[in-house]
């Protein structure tokens, strides 16, 4: 994978989660600038104040304050031209209904179990 993206918004509360994303993102040369974040509220201020205009982000389900989807609704309420951003679930989350709500969701791309390898890198729509 060759830099497909320029910014990509990694929002993630695991320290250890993000650690290995990043390095996997880095190492795959897959965006120009990855922007790391354990606070979903801190990416929607980055977002809504134009301090990051991602291409991509990965998002968690669960974490703690807002979950992945809290954000996705303050994320829809934000007055940012929101076409050509991707945003993958990265969750650990085997849960139906938080499957079925990620399919159901406008902005979600993709829903992808954790861990993020290099395989699901290559075949991401």
């Amino acid at each position: 994978m060759t830099g497909s993206y320029h910014t990509c918004l990694l929002i993630d509360d695991n320290y250890i989660d993000n650690f290995v994303t990043r390095r996997l993102l880095e190492s795959s040369h897959f965006a120009e600038k990855i922007i790391v974040t354990e606070s979903p509220t801190e990416a929607i201020k980055m977002l809504d104040n134009g301090t990051v205009k991602p291409d991509v982000i990965f998002l968690d389900i669960r974490m703690p304050l807002m979950s992945g989807f809290e954000f996705l609704d303050a994320y829809d309420k934000l007055a940012i031209a929101k076409t050509g951003i991707k945003i993958f679930l990265l969750s650990s989350s085997f849960d139906p209904t938080d499957i079925k709500r990620s399919t159901d969701n406008k902005y979600i791309t993709h829903f992808i179990h954790k861990p993020l390898t290099y395989k699901i890198l290559e075949e991401l729509p």
